[in-house]
């Protein structure tokens, strides 16, 4: 990239504002073959996730309408914060610690920018576009070839776009959509076209840009690597200098320098690292914000190398330590800090959801005063008991009280029907008789019940008159 510096800002973007168009050679190595084998596999649980069911339940619905969120057979409601602050958090740690660890692993392997874009898209390019390096053949040059190019593109990006919106609406309503006419549905075929035309855009047009000026994570490595993490690296005390040398390189006396360093090192300076980079940097320049670890100039090194014959792994994956001659050190600060608060976190999370009940229940103090004496000489308290139906199907709740002997629960909201996910408030009068009050309070229990068990029992002080001549009025 040392002369691209010179004329331009980033690796895709010209000094005067133009763009810098790259259309990268491919390298098919041993690491590009890894790379299209966990690529099409996390295509496939992208596809198939929202045909998979557990528990009855899609594997991953999130019902922003009915704001209900199912993960894996479990459903959580807009009330489970902690839990879902518990869930991201974890996920963060956890993409803290793999990069600390393998660098920017998950950019070059795992991110869907990546893996479309390399695995998708620039195959249909290079089939109907030809590959950079090789003759374009007569249907390659024709207009023909182009618009099948593009018909193609729509029709992945729609196909990417209906499968997008089955992991919110689910597969069995998309699929009634997609047999209607979008004049009945046309907020969801809105959706579906808005989408499409982004990842066309992305795709498309914005490609390699989305890594280098849109997405954060590339700014992020100054904070989250440290130089024992495992990025791809340049040898430069073997590469350098560089220079064209022949194929028996190796096997005879080279010339040397000062310092005993050959006049040539094993870098030809072909150029192919930088040909074949999909963000258009030389990674002979260092660590770089637009890498994404994808390993192409590494299959195209080795490539390099072996014709030569000389030892492959010039351009390799390695820490800046390692390749400064210090021991590998895998037990460092942040890789022990890391996994310790994931640890933690991992179990908050585990023993929240284990001890969260089919139904929650909060028994609340209501409006006005404190308490009120009713007809037949019994104190009143005003309640609000807030029920929400964390189940797959409808259930009717009642309420009661003990404790405290005559103690009931009056309410003209009782019982109440809720369907799932749903939350309602029932309005309801607590009483007591005056002898079960004890210096202006009375400990009872609010039982509410689904009609075959006792979903929740909460304690509740309840205010009345208290001996003496003032009147408690707090819980």
């Amino acid at each position: 990239m040392a002369a691209m510096q010179a004329s331009s800002v980033l690796s895709t973007l010209e000094a005067d504002g133009r763009r810098h168009w790259i259309d990268p050679k491919p390298s098919f190595g041993k690491l590009w073959r890894w790379r299209r084998a966990v690529a099409y596999i996390l295509i496939a649980i992208f596809t198939l996730l929202p045909y998979i069911t557990i528990n009855s339940k899609p594997a991953i619905l999130l019902d922003l309408s009915a704001r209900r969120f199912t993960f894996f057979g479990k459903t959580f409601l807009p009330t489970d914060t902690l839990l879902m602050a518990l869930l991201f958090v974890s996920l963060s740690v956890g993409i803290f610690l793999v990069t600390a660890v393998m660098g920017r692993l998950w950019c070059g392997w795992g991110c869907p920018q990546t893996v479309y874009m390399e695995f998708v898209y620039r195959p249909i390019e290079r089939f109907f576009s030809g590959t950079p390096g090789r003759a374009k053949t007569a249907f390659q040059q024709s207009a023909l070839a182009m618009v099948l190019k593009y018909a193609l593109y729509v029709l992945v990006s729609c196909f990417l776009a209906h499968t997008f919106l089955a992991y919110f609406v689910g597969v069995e309503r998309l699929v009634q959509w997609v047999q209607m006419s979008p004049a009945k549905h046309p907020t969801p075929f809105l959706v579906m076209a808005v989408t499409t035309g982004l990842m066309l855009f992305d795709f498309v047009y914005f490609r390699e840009q989305t890594c280098i000026v849109a997405c954060p994570y590339g700014r992020f490595q100054s904070v989250l690597l440290d130089r024992h993490s495992r990025i791809i690296t340049y040898d430069r005390e073997r590469g350098e200098p560089r220079g064209k040398a022949v194929k028996r390189a190796r096997e005879v006396a080279l010339p040397v320098v000062s310092g005993g360093r050959p006049a040539v090192g094993d870098c030809v300076d072909c150029k192919l690292c930088v040909t074949t980079c999909p963000t258009g940097i030389d990674i002979r320049n260092g660590l770089q914000m637009e890498c994404v670890n994808c390993a192409q100039c590494i299959d195209a090194c080795d490539a390099v190398m072996t014709r030569l014959n000389r030892p492959t792994g010039l351009i390799r994956y390695a820490s800046e330590a390692a390749m400064e001659g210090e021991k590998p050190r895998l037990l460092r600060p942040r890789v022990v800090i890391y996994p310790a608060i994931l640890v933690v976190l991992i179990a908050a999370f585990v023993v929240v959801l284990l001890r969260k009940a089919d139904t929650d229940v909060n028994v609340l103090r209501g409006m006005g005063a404190p308490f009120s004496v009713l007809a037949d000489s019994t104190v009143a308290n005003q309640i609000k008991i807030k029920i929400v139906n964390r189940r797959d199907r409808a259930a009717t709740y009642t309420a009661a009280a003990r404790g405290a002997e005559g103690v009931r629960v009056s309410s003209e909201m009782l019982p109440i029907t809720l369907e799932p996910g749903e939350m309602k408030t029932a309005l309801a009068i607590l009483a007591a008789p005056p002898s079960a009050f004890k210096d202006g309070t009375c400990v009872v229990e609010v039982v509410v019940s689904d009609g075959t068990k006792d979903v929740s029992v909460t304690s509740y002080r309840m205010m009345g008159p208290a001996t003496g001549h003032h009147v408690e009025s707090s819980r």
